[in-house]
């Protein structure tokens, strides 16, 4: 497989009231695609484009009704079929930033969902496991009795295997690991990840997690954090840093921090890759779990919610996972 490369693009947008202003911001990502693309193509081939979270919708509201009545929209839709034709014109795949999700499978919940759209449309999607609660209302797949599709679903494409996972997922180890087991060489991070857990010394959360991620799992990961200016996503400023990461943790690219649209590159070898996966007899921490030793994740701690979400149950269920921790 040729080496191509991967585009982390961040976007600042003011937060929108009404699904119906989530056309213009389509639009101006379609933009942003295709200035990448056809901008470095004198260079190199951009093949992989990841945009982030919140892109298309903020969970400003905060009741699951509101949300619904005001931003939900299904996946696919309209705007996915937009970045399909775009990536049938340039043989590219988009990483979508997030949508709030609609199913009708589920009617009593939402789903904070990113979609991977190829040559022939949505390809996979995924929806955000770990919530960033008490504050997010949109439910988890671990919510959701008798939740049948894949929590954790891997794409199998011509660029190689790509997983993704939705900003605070990429706290919890064990949500990131899950998906290498799956078969991801690509973890892409859709992301809206604010100050001060962003990308400056004391508390740069942001590229050391997704530095550790990308070690623990011999991963690349591409990962693209939002970048809206204090004004436009009260009460969070929102630092940007995207970045692309290699396998071995070493940062290939990353967008200076600060708010404001960017667009940042960086090659992705997937042979190399799986060569290095192969050849490893040290550090392959895959290999090397020793999964049974680790009874915790076995156990309950946050119980599902059910289809009461709200800001007052997420603190509750976060009280009494607490209790179980004593």
């Amino acid at each position: 497989m040729d080496t191509y490369y991967a585009a982390a693009c961040q976007t600042d947008f003011p937060a929108p009231a009404d699904r119906s202003e989530i056309a213009a911001r389509t639009k101006r990502m379609c933009e942003i695609v295709e200035q990448t693309i056809v901008g470095y193509e004198p260079f190199f081939d951009v093949r992989l484009l990841a945009f982030p979270e919140f892109a298309h919708a903020v969970p400003i509201y905060q009741t699951v009704k509101e949300l619904r009545n005001r931003l939900a929209v299904p996946v696919p839709n309209e705007h996915t079929e937009c970045y399909a034709r775009l990536a049938k014109k340039y043989g590219c795949w988009i990483q979508s930033g997030t949508f709030i999700e609609s199913d009708p499978q589920y009617p009593d919940f939402l789903f904070n969902t990113t979609a991977l759209i190829g040559p022939d449309g949505v390809i996979s999607k995924y929806r955000k496991v770990n919530p960033w609660i008490p504050w997010e209302v949109h439910a988890s797949p671990h919510d959701v009795p008798d939740y049948d599709a894949d929590p954790f679903p891997v794409a199998d494409t011509e660029i190689g295997r790509i997983g993704v996972a939705i900003c605070y997922d990429w706290l919890f180890p064990e949500t990131i690991r899950q998906i290498a087991f799956n078969g991801a060489e690509i973890i892409v991070r859709v992301s809206a990840y604010m100050d001060p857990w962003g990308t400056a010394a004391p508390m740069d959360w942001w590229t050391v997690i997704n530095r550790t991620r990308a070690i623990e799992n011999t991963a690349y990961v591409v990962a693209s954090n939002q970048a809206a200016s204090f004004a436009n996503y009260p009460p969070f400023g929102w630092p940007g840093g995207s970045m692309v990461v290699d396998y071995d943790g070493r940062i290939l690219a990353q967008a200076d921090p600060g708010p404001g649209e960017k667009a940042v590159v960086a090659p992705i070898n997937v042979d190399m890759l799986r060569a290095e996966r192969e050849r490893r007899v040290g550090h392959d921490l895959r290999g090397h779990l020793r999964s049974e030793i680790h009874p915790y994740s076995s156990q309950s701690f946050l119980a599902p919610a059910g289809s009461d979400l709200s800001i007052e149950s997420n603190k509750k269920r976060i009280l009494s996972a607490k209790r179980r921790l004593e």
